[in-house]
Parts: C-alpha cells; sequence; structure tokens
C-alpha cells in the first residue's frame, strides 16, 4: 500500500532502489500469472508506515491484479485525498491526476524500497514548497509563518481528521479549511458571522479597512468616520468581547453625555452636526441679543462652550468687565496704574483686537507724550511685538534708552554725556540744532568763510581717520591742510611751519585768512627778493605766478624777476638785442607812461627848444602790422625840418651839429 501522508511538490522518477523493486513487481505480476502466487516472493520490504501490510498474503490490499496496467489501491485506503480530488480542491488536484489508481501516485510515493525509505518527496525542499498549489496563497502575516504554526492536529477539521490513515497527525499536512476561525478564535463571539475577509485582511487584522459601514444601519459621517471602533463598540462586561450587534444609536446621548445637563429640550441633532461639535447648524435660531450679554463683534463667531464652559447654560457668567473671561490679564498688569485699571476697553474693540484704539491723542495722557517724528512712529517700533511678553512700560528717560549712539560715544565725554537734545529735536533727527554760536564754545570756533561751510563738508564719512562710515566729530589734527589739500605742494613748509604765540603752527594762516582765501594780507611781499613796487602792486598773485606749461601747479617760488619775461614787447622787436628787449633801458615798475628814455643822450636828435615839449607821437607816427596788431614805429624818423614842417618854412641858421636820427 502507497500511503500519501504530507502533500509536497512531487516529480516522477525512478532511480537506484526503485528500478529494482519495479523490476521485482513485474517478476511478481507474471508469477501469479503462472500459479505461483504463493511461492513467498516480494520486490522489496515495505516502509514503516505500510508494515500492517508486509507479507505476499497482503499484495492485493493495494494491488489490483488481471488488469492490463498496473492498478493501485491507494485511494481506497487514503479517503482524505479521495475526497479531495472529488472536491476539485488542493493540491493533488492542483498536479492535475489524471490516473489517481495508476502511476500518478507512485510519481512521487515510491513503496518497497525499505523500511526507513520516507514516502513523501519533496521537490526541491519544505521550505520552498509554493503554497499556491493547494490552493491557499500564503500572504501578508501568513508568509512568514513556520509550517507547523497551522499544521496541527488541533486545527483539523474534525470531519477529515477521521479519514486520515496517519497514526502520528502531527506530520499529516491534511485536515486544515481555509476558513480564518480554523486557526484563529472568532474575537466576535460570533455576532458577525464566519466570515472575517469581509471586514479585515491577511495584512493587518486591526485594519478592518473592508468593512464599508456605509451599508449598516447606521453610516458614519463627519468626524464619527475618525473615530476608531473600540469607541463605540465596547463589550458589555470588562474583558468581554466588543459589541456589534444590538447597538442603541437612536439619539446622540445613547454614546454621549448630554453637556447641557438638561438646559435644551431640543435634539442634538437640531443644533448640531457630526462634521462639528462647535459648529451650529444655520437653522440654530438662538437670540443671544434677548440676554443680558448681547453679542456684537467677534464675540459672534465664538463658539457657546467657549463661555459655558462644560455646556453649563444655567449657570451665571459675569461680564461687567473684559476680564471676567478674558483671564489673565495678557499685559501682565502694565496698566493698572491708569485710571480705568488697564481696562481693555480703553485700547481696544469688540470688533477685533487689533489695531487698538490707542494713539497719539491717548499716548498723551502717558508719561510720554508722542511729538514730531515720534507721531508717526509704529507702536511695534517701541514696543516689541513678542504676544503676552511685550513691554509696554519702557524707559524713556533718554534718547539712548531707546536709540542706538550713531556717534560711536564720541559725545559720552562732559559737557554732553551721551545726550541727543544739546543737537537734536524730535522734530526732526536730521537737522541739527547746533548753532555757530555753540561750535564757538568747541575746540575749534568757526569764523570767516567758515561760517558759511555745511556741517556735512567737515563732518563727513572717511574724514578725520576714520576708516568706518561714522561721521567723525572729533579731528586731532585742526590744522588747515586736515582738511584742504595744499595747492602749493609744499612749497611753502618753511613759512607753514612758524609758530604762533601760543605755540601752535601757521599753517595757511602764514599767507591766508579764513575770510577769504584770496585774502593773502598776511603775505608780505617786500621780505622777498622782489618786493611789489609802483604798478606792480595792484597786480593779482596769478598774473605772474602761473602754472608752468603741462602742469597745472601754480609756481611761486623761482619766478623770474626780469620784466620781459613777464610782459609782451609792444615795439614789435624794434628795440631787441640778442632776441631781447630790456624793458628797464626805457621803462620802470613806477608807470609804463611816460618813458624814462633819454631822448638826448640816447639818439642824434637832442630836443631843444621848441622841440622839448613836443609829445613822441608827433613825430613818430610811423605803425606797422606786427602778428595783427598795429605797432607804433620809432626807427627810422626822419630829422629834416621840412620832413615835419614842409618846403614853404623860413631857413633857418644853419646848424652844423645836426646828424641824422637813427
Amino acid at each position: 500500500m502507497v500511503d500519501f501522508g504530507r502533500a509536497g511538490a512531487g516529480v516522477s522518477y525512478i532511480s537506484g532502489p526503485s528500478r529494482i523493486s519495479w523490476f521485482f513487481f513485474l517478476l511478481f505480476e507474471i508469477l501469479v500469472a503462472c500459479g505461483m502466487a504463493r511461492a513467498q516472493i516480494s520486490p522489496g520490504p515495505l516502509s514503516r508506515a505500510h508494515q500492517s501490510l508486509s507479507g505476499t498474503t497482503q499484495c492485493a490490499s493495494c494491488h489490483q491484479f488481471g488488469a492490463s496496467a498496473p492498478t493501485f489501491k491507494c485511494l481506497d485506503c487514503h479517503k482524505e485525498v479521495a475526497q479531495r480530488l472529488a472536491a476539485k480542491h488542493g493540491y493533488h488536484a492542483a498536479i492535475q491526476m489524471q490516473n489517481p489508481n495508476g502511476k500518478d501516485c507512485v510519481r512521487c510515493h515510491l513503496e518497497h524500497n525499505g523500511e526507513d525509505f520516507n514516502l513523501l518527496h519533496w521537490e526541491p525542499s519544505p521550505k520552498q514548497f509554493d503554497h499556491r498549489l493547494t490552493g491557499y496563497r500564503l500572504e501578508g502575516k501568513h508568509a512568514g509563518l513556520a509550517c507547523e504554526k497551522c499544521h496541527t492536529p488541533s486545527k483539523m477539521v474534525p470531519g477529515e481528521r477521521e479519514l486520515i490513515k496517519y497514526k502520528d497527525l502531527s506530520k499529516s499536512f491534511f485536515g486544515l479549511s481555509a476558513n480564518c476561525l480554523t486557526c484563529h478564535a472568532d474575537p466576535h463571539k460570533g455576532q458577525l458571522g464566519n466570515d472575517c475577509e469581509r471586514c479585515h485582511n491577511v495584512f493587518d487584522w486591526k485594519q478592518a479597512s473592508q468593512f464599508d459601514h456605509s451599508k449598516t444601519r447606521y453610516p458614519l459621517t463627519g468626524l464619527h468616520i475618525k473615530v476608531a471602533c473600540e469607541k463605540c463598540h465596547k463589550p458589555d462586561q470588562p474583558g468581554g468581547p466588543a459589541r456589534y450587534k444590538d447597538m442603541k444609536f437612536d439619539a446622540c446621548t445613547a454614546c454621549h453625555v448630554d453637556p447641557h445637563k438638561g438646559s435644551f429640550k431640543q435634539r442634538c441633532e437640531e443644533c448640531h452636526t457630526t462634521a462639528s461639535w462647535k459648529k451650529l447648524l444655520p437653522r440654530f435660531e438662538f437670540d443671544h441679543s434677548k440676554t443680558k450679554y448681547p453679542l456684537v463683534g467677534m464675540h459672534i463667531r465664538v463658539g457657546c462652550s467657549e463661555c459655558h464652559l462644560n455646556g453649563d447654560f444655567k449657570k451665571p457668567l459675569p461680564f461687567a468687565e473684559c476680564v471676567d473671561c478674558h483671564k489673565p490679564d495678557p499685559h501682565k498688569g502694565q496698566f493698572e496704574a491708569r485710571p480705568k485699571k488697564g481696562e481693555c476697553a480703553e485700547c481696544h474693540t469688540l470688533d477685533g483686537w487689533k489695531p487698538s484704539l490707542f494713539g497719539v491723542k491717548e499716548h498723551a495722557t502717558s508719561q510720554y507724550p508722542l511729538q514730531g517724528k515720534h507721531i508717526t512712529v509704529e507702536c511695534a517700533k517701541c514696543h516689541i511685538p513678542a504676544g503676552k511678553d511685550t513691554v509696554y512700560k519702557v524707559k524713556f528717560a533718554a534718547c539712548m534708552d531707546c536709540h542706538k549712539d550713531p556717534h560711536d560715544g564720541q559725545f559720552a565725554s562732559a559737557p554732553y554725556q551721551n545726550r541727543c537734545e544739546p543737537c537734536h529735536t524730535v522734530q526732526d533727527f536730521h537737522r541739527s540744532s547746533f548753532t555757530v554760536a555753540d561750535h564757538r564754545k568747541t575746540h575749534f570756533a568757526l569764523a570767516g568763510a567758515h561760517v558759511a561751510v555745511p556741517c556735512n563738508e567737515c563732518h563727513k564719512v572717511g574724514a578725520g581717520g576714520r576708516k568706518d562710515k561714522i561721521l567723525p566729530f572729533h579731528f586731532e589734527d585742526q590744522s588747515c591742510t586736515a582738511c584742504h589739500v595744499d595747492p602749493h605742494h609744499g612749497e611753502f613748509n618753511d613759512r607753514m611751519a612758524r609758530r604762533r604765540a601760543n605755540g601752535t603752527p601757521l599753517g595757511c594762516e602764514a599767507c591766508h585768512s579764513v575770510k577769504s582765501w584770496t585774502d593773502v594780507n598776511s603775505f608780505d611781499h617786500s621780505k622777498t627778493k622782489f618786493p611789489l613796487l609802483g604798478a606792480h602792486r595792484a597786480v593779482t598773485c596769478g598774473a605772474c605766478h602761473k602754472a608752468l606749461p603741462g602742469s597745472s601747479q601754480i609756481q611761486f617760488k623761482g619766478t623770474s624777476q626780469i620784466c620781459e619775461d613777464c610782459h609782451v614787447d609792444a615795439h614789435g622787436a624794434q628795440f631787441a638785442k640778442d632776441d631781447k628787449t630790456r624793458c628797464a633801458s626805457c621803462h620802470n615798475v613806477q608807470r609804463w607812461v611816460p618813458s624814462t628814455f633819454d631822448h638826448n643822450t640816447r639818439t642824434h636828435f637832442a630836443l631843444t627848444g621848441g622841440h622839448a615839449n613836443v609829445a613822441c607821437d608827433k613825430c613818430h607816427r610811423e605803425t606797422k602790422m606786427v602778428d595783427g596788431k598795429p605797432v607804433l614805429f620809432y626807427k627810422p624818423t626822419p630829422i629834416k625840418c621840412a620832413d615835419c614842417h614842409g618846403t614853404q618854412m623860413k631857413p633857418a641858421q644853419p646848424q652844423s651839429s645836426i646828424k641824422s636820427f637813427q
């Protein structure tokens, strides 16, 4: 007899002892056919499971003789396999056994191979067995379970367990049902039937995702959808099963305690919905204006339970002052010293907590009235928003209590002591009230042209040796060159180094004054190598001291003292010698005209007699154009009387000494 003790992935093969067994089996058939059945010839010993069928007298229990093909009676014994095949269910049906009484059984289960031969052959191994072939796919939580967790005698269906011939039922894989209750205890105690998969899945037992509550007598809506099952389906007794049948849900109070304690006769549904307990239905028509405290402004949006705690509407509520409800004081008693003791209505309205009603006018009732630029400052600039920690009682004794020192401590010492008021007002910080008169009290009194200089011309970024962006007000160097660029490029350093009576260097004031830059009365030209005399006294400095060609720097030292180096030759080079016309030979610095030219000693025509008082241009009349300008020429000039007086004049006494004027 062949045993189908365990359902496995069988593979048909005959090798080794199996071939010998099959040979003896055929030999046995031949001997029987010849009437030699009693010769006690066997193809091999049976396995331990079939030991009760040993002996040639028991062969007919498993083998059917006289058939044209080998026929076995396996299913006569193994009713559990026959039953599964008849129902077309289970592993043997899945592998499509076409001849269960023929070769199909011996493909996997071979006998007559010895007492210790295992009739069950696994291909490739029990752990790699494809459970889908049994008709029950292992998924989710089932996928990782060991075989013996489910295949135990205690979980076998009684009707099938009786059919199993295996003495040791713990080694059988038959008898299990696909029903969840075969392995799992019903936590609902039959309240919901036996079809667990209608609500649950093998991936997560607690997640009843398959259950559609909308198909029950109480569909879940609103916030009820988020409520856990156990919140409503509680056991009748502690430790008992959850209750799913005969649930009461005709009224909200079946589950919820009445928070109003009977104050209202209406049903909960007439005012509330499952969407939100605090959100009332539009048809809710309680007229709060008929109470002692009508709801206006933002109070209209406040939920009933915000004031009527625990839904108690019978308990009287104080409402004379805002603090009766709004506690604690969000300002932490900062306004208790005010006449109204910090009553909220002094600054706020019911239409909105923000913006505050406390404006400039109201601020005037405080210890710090707002004036000037402070009027336009936002409240949050001084009272920095910090929720309940916002400070309203701030320091204001000094400007520095709010404002940072923009001068980097330059006025920290006496007499200012970092006080802003001596220079600024709340009207306009950028317009300083520091006057010229105030400046006279400093170490640098303003005088002359300095009085008209704007402050930012001296007090500007980068001045005074500062490398930052802070305006300088302290200057260690108060000399002219600390602000002004030396236009003389050190040409007068020796004069500028001279000291006053108080020991300070003269600097630019050795020549100039603060009254005007062009005022150089302090410079004494008579102490130079070229004293200014005559017409030179009226000449401006720039007329003589000019920039050299190719340079913008005016030269003072080394200026030529020769007339012709400064003055243009007015005579067209008619008196030039060696390309130079010596002006000093005829003129002096006192005046250009009349000339100091001595006509008697320097020419051959002495001016005597009537000629002594004749003007120069009476005789010297010839004019020529030189470089586009008319120039009076002095030579040659005729010296004959007729050249000037004509031929009609009477002959004069001969003068043997007269010579031609050249």
